[in-house]
């Protein structure tokens, strides 16, 4: 089942590479909610150059798979990161305020309260 996740990149660990072959590279996230998490996600083999030119303090959006296993009666949980998406932080700016449309004319009415009658 894949996520999506969206926050600010905390830090970004050196690759580890181990005696099979197998690799992972590791980040923190910090996520933009009422109360902000530090999530640590990994990447797995080709997928650890998702992170090259990826810096602490760039926004990013990430989407991931949750992997859950058994060991010895532990049980273990993975964030596994697929996809890594810079965000555009200008974007949000640019949909906070729409566009005005210069064809329509400017409303020069006076609406103050002439009289406390309703006309209807």
């Amino acid at each position: 089942m894949a996520y999506e996740i969206s926050g600010t990149v905390k830090v970004v660990f050196d690759t580890q590479t181990f005696a099979s072959g197998f690799s992972k590279r590791e980040f923190v996230l910090t996520t933009d909610d009422k109360f902000p998490q530090e999530v640590k996600l990994e990447c797995l083999k080709e997928k650890a150059a998702l992170l090259e030119g990826v810096e602490a303090g760039q926004r990013v959006k990430v989407s991931f798979d949750v992997n859950g296993r058994e060991y010895n009666g532990r049980y273990f949980v993975n964030l596994v990161a697929w996809r890594l998406e810079p965000e555009n932080e200008g974007a949000g700016a640019a949909r906070a305020e729409p566009a005005r449309d210069e064809s329509l004319p400017d409303d020069t009415n006076d609406y103050s309260a002439k009289d406390d009658e309703i006309p209807f």
